[in-house]
Order: C-alpha cells, then structure tokens, then sequence
C-alpha cells in the first residue's frame, strides 16, 4: 500500500533499495502505471520524462507543459523515448491531457523518493510542510504538503498530508523509506512529540533536535527554568544581509541529571536572536529553545545553532523558491494527485538545477530556458 494511505492511492510505492545512483530514467520506470491498458498510447516514462523536463525548463502548468511537448523537436523526443508512428520512425509528443491525466494519476509517495536525494551521509534533513493555496476548490481544503530537506538544500521526499488531520500523523510515513543511520532529523514546535522523538532514535538509529515552543507547555516551562546564566559553552554568530544585522547567542547544556523527563534527550539549547532593521533601526528580539539526543562531544554550541538554522532555512530554500519562482500559490491545479506531483517535479527541476552549481534557482531556469529542449534534458540527465 502507498505510504499516501489507503485511500488516496492503492499503488504500492517502489522499493528503494539500490535505487540511489540510478539515472532518473530507470528510477521511473520502477513506478508502476496507473492507467488502464486498454487505450494506451504514449509510454509511461516518457510522458513524466516530459513533465519534468518542461517543469525543468520553467513550465508552470499543465498547459504550459503541453504547449513544451507539442514544440518539443524530434531529436529531443527521440531522447525522451516518446511513441514512434509509422515506417519513417517519427516520434509523437504526448498532449496536455495525456499529461494531466497521468500527473494526476501516478503514485505520489513513488514518484516523490525516486526522484528525491538520497539522505545517506547528511549531516542533518529538515521537515517543514506547505499549503498549496491555489488547489482550494470549493469545499475540499487546499493541499497540504510535508517535505524533507537536506542540509545541502537537496529535497528528499513529500507527501500530502491527508484531510482532517495534520502533520503530526505524517512524520514517520514520511521518513521511513529512507536509510537515516546518524543523521540528524530537525522540525519545528509542531513535530515536538514524543513518539517523534522515539521513532528517528529507535528505529532509524539517526539523531533529533526539535525547537520547543508553547505547545509543549511543561516542558518549555523546564527549559526555560534551566541555569542559562551559569552556561559556559556558548557560540556567538553575527551575520548582516537583507537589510538587517542579525546576531545569535547559542547556549549549550547537558540535561541528563536535570530531570528533564524527555525520551533521549542530552542536551537543550537556548537560541537568542538579536535582529536590527538596517533602514529602520528597529530592534526585535526573539529566544528559542531546542532539544536533542547529541552529547557535547556530538554537538557543539555552534554546531546546534547551525542545525537550528537549517530548520529555519528550509522555507527559503524551498517553499518560497517554489511560490516565487514557479508560482505554486497561484496554480489552478487541483484534482488527483495533481497538486502533489506537480510540487515533486518542481523539487526535482530544483535538486538538479542546485546539483549543477546553481544558486539562484530564477537564474537557472532562465539559463535552462535559452536552450528550452537540450539544457533541461541534459539537467536531469536523460541521455
């Protein structure tokens, strides 16, 4: 059964192991096929190699993507392995409703790991979730959802997390395809449950820190209780850009013999943020708290004001490249899987475009999109 859940897609998602270092060709084609024999014209492969190449290139929307394919010239559908008609051997381009119709069928959980990073080796992954405002549609709420990201800034998985419920009900679905052997797996207040904490230490031998806020009432009462001014192990980060002066005061302390009451936990850290306007001269002040299973030999001050940081950063380095760039607010793209699978291939065109040196995702999809049918092809590796 698909990881999604039962009622959303009864595909079962691909097996994993191996799969890393595959081209995303053969990656694909160990997703089954939704569709129904009878009819079927177009490869399965091709049409998503199709999708994730206009994607790639800067499409925004199924019409897009269809107005990419029926462009596409025959040397770049030879490379897709689009359908071959007739004797001369010429290649025909699926059409937009082929596309939908397969975007909005196909295994949302197997077409998120296979096209995502492999999390074997990280430092850390983050777990952050988004609406997708634009899929509203009348009654039905708008998707929801919950990514996983590297510290490199490499997406490794999502899901939508189902209706009527939340993110908490998806943190292990979401993590346990993947080898996550020492890494350390980083979320927000939300996600600060114990299970939570049980389930990356207990099973998928990795590490957590989790931000604790006033959701966890007693426990952010402790943590706020603990010695602070007696703390010696402290690291100072200063750092000036987009027009403000930001310094950070990360306090480390180990907990064990504290009485903290908290499965694995080691060490809390307290985070304090000063934050200038540069143009206002206007002074915010901001302390966060955050636990773990990392000793002091593990973790420094500094190297947990880093990982709290990149929990933070999982926003800029995703969700909002995502909104601004590819316009996923404002997408119409509502029914199936669609609104899903749509965000996977924005997370592939992202992972390759950040693979291949670029740091400015605009940038990059506006250099792919000088040369719209080589340069995407050539960006996911498709031979």
């Amino acid at each position: 059964m698909c990881r999604q859940s039962a009622t959303d897609c009864l595909i079962k998602s691909p097996a994993l192991d191996g799969v890393a270092g595959l081209p995303l060709v053969e990656r694909l084609q160990l997703l089954p096929d939704p569709r129904r024999r009878r009819g079927v014209r177009h490869p399965f492969v091709a049409v998503l190699l199709v999708a994730a190449s206009a994607v790639a290139g800067g499409a925004r929307s199924y019409a897009a993507i269809g107005q990419w394919s029926a462009n596409a010239p025959q040397h770049a559908l030879a490379r897709l392995g689009t359908r071959i008609v007739g004797v001369p051997g010429v290649r025909v381009a699926p059409s937009a409703a082929t596309i939908r119709r397969v975007i909005g069928l196909v295994c949302p959980g197997g077409l998120a790991d296979l096209t995502g990073a492999d999390p074997a080796g990280s430092d850390s992954i983050a777990l952050d979730g988004k609406t997708a405002r634009g899929s509203r549609h009348g009654t039905s709420p708008a998707a929801h959802l919950l990514a996983a990201m590297t510290g490199e800034g490499r997406t490794v998985t999502q899901l939508r997390v189902p209706g009527k419920t939340n993110e908490i009900t998806c943190f292990a679905a979401l993590l346990e395809r993947h080898d996550l052997a020492g890494v350390t797996v980083t979320a927000d207040a939300l996600h600060t449950q114990r299970n939570h904490v049980r389930f990356p230490v207990e099973e998928k031998k990795a590490h957590y820190l989790l931000v604790v806020k006033a959701n966890q009432p007693e426990l952010h009462r402790r943590l706020r209780a603990l010695p602070w001014k007696d703390v010696t192990a402290r690291r100072y980060d200063r750092e000036i850009g987009h027009g403000r002066r930001e310094t950070c005061v990360t306090r480390a302390l180990t907990v064990t013999s504290l009485g903290l009451d908290y499965p694995h936990a080691i060490q809390a850290a307290r985070i304090l943020r000063h934050r200038t306007d540069l143009k206002t001269g206007t002074v915010s002040r901001q302390t966060v708290y955050a636990i773990t299973d990392l000793t002091s030999q593990e973790a420094s001050p500094e190297r947990l004001g880093r990982l709290a940081r990149l929990q933070w950063t999982i926003e800029n380095r995703l969700h909002v490249v995502r909104d601004t760039t590819f316009a996923e607010d404002a997408s119409k793209i509502r029914t199936g899987h669609g609104p899903e699978n749509m965000a996977t291939l924005r997370n592939l065109a992202i992972n390759a475009l950040r693979t291949a040196g670029h740091r400015n995702i605009a940038a990059g999809l506006l250099h792919v999109s000088y040369e719209p049918f080589t340069r995407p092809l050539d960006l996911l590796g498709i031979a």
